[in-house]
């Protein structure tokens, strides 16, 4: 259920000093339109979902592992009368600063489903690791955040590297995979790190040795969206850092962020996330403690 809706923004109740919230939801009601902060899990037991995260849909069946993204708009209602659903929310600025996180957490936007069929070789293991949060969770077990965020680190990485390698399989053959999967997370991470400046998809391919046309159709197939798509990206999620732990004014976050105008920063944020960025930071800063 959700305890703290205030429009469609939820305040997501974590305990004090903690920024992990975990339930175990064996009521069939169906969630409306909203958002929050934290990185959302769900993970149903019985019965089937449908889900919206903006403007894309899925179905969710028994087993199914849906990750949501921070501040994405969506939506959760039940197919059928009985249902029980794992439910993990958790607060990632923690992990911001870990090396290839933010290339990880693009995958994820705006939701991210895995299933036993479509990602067999890192399914068992997110599975797992989700079990395992949930029996620490209900013990209570000592050093509890410290477990569940190695979890998520892991969960991240196992995520990051099928991406990587799911997409270097079609490139060149098997003795390129390894080649090009790093050098296609190396781009990912070089844009990361310089979105914010004036990039262009001439000068990025230039930078990794291929035509520009070949660099376009090789980059959709690695990170299964436009250079343009994923630079957009980065720039909301350095957008969202701002927002969320500064007191810049809407107009130089956009600017900071590497957006050439104010109504080109406003458009973008609200098409990725299904927020404005004022109502994201209103929203953030009254979650965010006090003293």
């Amino acid at each position: 259920m959700i305890e703290n809706l205030k429009g469609v923004y939820e305040t997501v109740n974590f305990k004090k000093e903690s920024g992990i919230k975990f339930y175990l939801n064996t009521t069939q009601d169906g969630y409306p339109a909203h958002w929050h902060t934290p990185l959302e899990i769900i993970m149903p037991e019985k019965g089937r979902y449908y889900a919206k995260c903006v403007n894309e849909e899925v179905t969710l069946n028994p087993g199914d592992i849906l990750f949501i993204a921070p501040g994405t708009l969506h939506s959760l209602a039940p197919i059928g009368g009985i249902g029980s659903r794992i439910i993990l929310q958790i607060d990632t600025s923690i992990i911001r600063g870990v090396k290839n996180t933010d290339s990880i957490m693009s995958f994820l936007s705006p939701m991210y489903l895995l299933t036993a069929q479509s990602s067999k070789s890192i399914y068992k293991e997110i599975r797992q690791s989700l079990i395992e949060i949930k029996k620490e969770y209900q013990n209570d077990t000592p050093f509890l955040e410290t477990s569940v965020y190695g979890k998520l680190l892991y969960i991240l990485s196992l995520i990051g590297r099928s991406e990587a390698y799911r997409t270097a399989e079609n490139f060149s053959g098997r003795s390129k995979n390894r080649e090009y999967a790093e050098k296609f997370l190396r781009i990912c991470d070089y844009i990361s790190l310089h979105c914010t400046e004036d990039l262009t998809l001439e000068e990025t391919a230039n930078m990794a040795g291929f035509s520009k046309y070949h660099f376009t159709r090789l980059f959709k197939q690695f990170a299964n969206r436009s250079f343009y798509q994923y630079l957009s990206q980065c720039r909301i999620y350095t957008a969202e850092k701002y927002l969320s732990s500064t007191d810049y004014n809407i107009t130089d976050i956009a600017f900071k962020s590497g957006f050439t105008s104010l109504s080109s920063f406003i458009r973008m944020f609200k098409l990725i996330k299904g927020v404005t960025p004022s109502e994201y930071r209103a929203a953030y800063m009254k979650q965010r403690p006090v003293g």
